[in-house]
């Protein structure tokens, strides 16, 4: 068998600024680390969070996934400042217990806006349009600086904590820490989703149909793509359309996934036009397909399918988990699981604080769906409230650290979940 090639290298050296220094860094601003943001803030850190994109909230907002899985009382002060704000802006649909309904609706736009002001009005030091690029790890595993990339070209960020909410644990990664990544035979991630939004033109003739011989054309039901629908305020509806087989850490792919998305979107379009002769407009579609995983960090605890189907409890807890296993098969784009229907739903279960913390790093946690976890646990982890919970988690303890002058993993595991639960968290299972 003939080796890769290496590819030639290019050795690229270059002064930057120090332009930024805070006690606490929040790389990626979806829930996850909206959430430390905001909970660390409240603990009187110096906090600063970095956000690729032109609005926080990540797949939420700019994946255009309206919609929290699971249970959305109980989840902390912050997801309950979240919900009251948009109940605020009638943005969000009335609450029903998990699990007589699994998905409570809110309008992704308005979102965007809420968190937007929350993290404004906690002093939180947001930058948009910004890229995370690299790190100076000292021995150790202690982070120094990281690298960012916005308008005003690369410059340095220091802090005294870092959390990696970056969803494909992209900090981790170029710190050198160690992580996962997909189903452990292959590496094979669990599939993307794209949602795209349509406007109903009943009793109007429709002009934007897709033309002929663009796309490849979808004549049976049989051969869609799982597609679901959901509701999108009136005369609209929003699609999410499964697109597996793809890599959220590597660059061609990521493009490829996109690519391959809309035009997906515009199959499934045409066919809902010319075969079941719906009246839809398409209204617009979202700037960045939906990721389900991307790279999990190891954590001092990998939390396990073992420990959710147990109903698991952990001393040093700090979220709560409820969300069945939503682990669709990676390798076709039918609606189907890889595990049985009978095998789907887990009890209650807690997430520990171990499982926040990088196991290589000494002053570095994650949050969110680059938690530790295995594939199987992630899937149902991963949802934007129980995200939001380890967040919040995450804060606390990187805010409380501070204080102490220590790193998270020095913090009474303790101390940090009972301020987790003074804060409104339900950890109860």
């Amino acid at each position: 068998m003939t080796a890769p090639a290496v590819p030639e290298q290019v050795y690229w050296n270059r002064t930057i600024p120090l332009r930024y220094e805070a006690d606490i860094a929040v790389i990626g601003g979806g829930m996850a680390g909206v959430s430390a943001a905001v909970a660390a803030a409240r603990t009187g850190a110096k906090v600063i969070l970095i956000e690729r994109f032109a609005v926080v909230g990540g797949n939420a907002t700019t994946g255009g996934v309206g919609a929290f899985c699971g249970e959305t009382a109980g989840q902390g002060q912050v997801f309950d400042s979240i919900i009251a704000d948009l109940e605020n802006f009638h943005a969000v649909a009335p609450y029903v217990p998990y699990p007589k309904s699994d998905h409570r609706l809110f309008n992704h736009s308005i979102l965007a806006v809420v968190l937007q002001e929350m993290l404004l009005r906690h002093n939180v030091k947001l930058l948009l349009h910004t890229q995370f690029v690299d790190v100076s790890v000292s021995d150790g595993g202690v982070i120094k600086e990281c690298i960012i990339c916005g308008k005003s070209g690369p410059e340095a960020l220091r802090a005294k904590q870092f959390i990696d909410c970056t969803g494909e644990a992209q900090v981790a990664h170029m710190a050198g820490f160690s992580t996962l990544k997909g189903r452990e035979e292959d590496q094979v991630q669990l599939p993307m989703s794209m949602m795209f939004f349509i406007r109903h033109a009943e009793g109007e003739d429709i002009r934007e149909e897709v033309p002929e011989g663009w796309f490849e054309a979808i004549r049976e039901k049989t051969d869609l793509p799982m597609t679901s629908i959901w509701p999108n305020g009136p005369k609209g509806n929003a699609i999410k359309v499964k697109i597996p087989m793809f890599d959220a850490t590597d660059t061609e792919s990521m493009t490829a996934a996109e690519i391959r998305a809309r035009r997906r979107m515009m199959e499934v379009l045409d066919y809902y036009q010319k075969v079941e002769k719906r009246k839809w407009l398409l209204d617009y579609c979202s700037p960045q397909i939906g990721i389900r995983e991307g790279r999990r960090v190891v954590g001092d605890y990998v939390l396990a399918l073992e420990d959710l189907r147990a109903g698991r409890k952990f001393d040093d807890a700090i979220a709560r988990g409820v969300y069945y296993l939503d682990a669709h098969k990676p390798d076709d784009d039918k609606r189907t699981y890889v595990l049985g229907h009978r095998e789907l739903k887990v009890p209650p279960y807690q997430v520990p604080l171990r499982s926040l913390i990088a196991k290589d790093a000494r002053n570095m946690m994650i949050a969110g769906r680059c938690m530790s976890a295995d594939q199987l646990a992630l899937s149902s982890a991963r949802v934007m409230t129980t995200c939001s919970m380890m967040g919040q988690a995450a804060g606390i303890a990187a805010g409380l650290s501070i204080g102490m002058g220590c790193s998270p993993r020095d913090v009474d595991p303790l101390l940090v979940r009972r301020t987790v639960e003074r804060n409104g968290a339900n950890l109860e299972v």
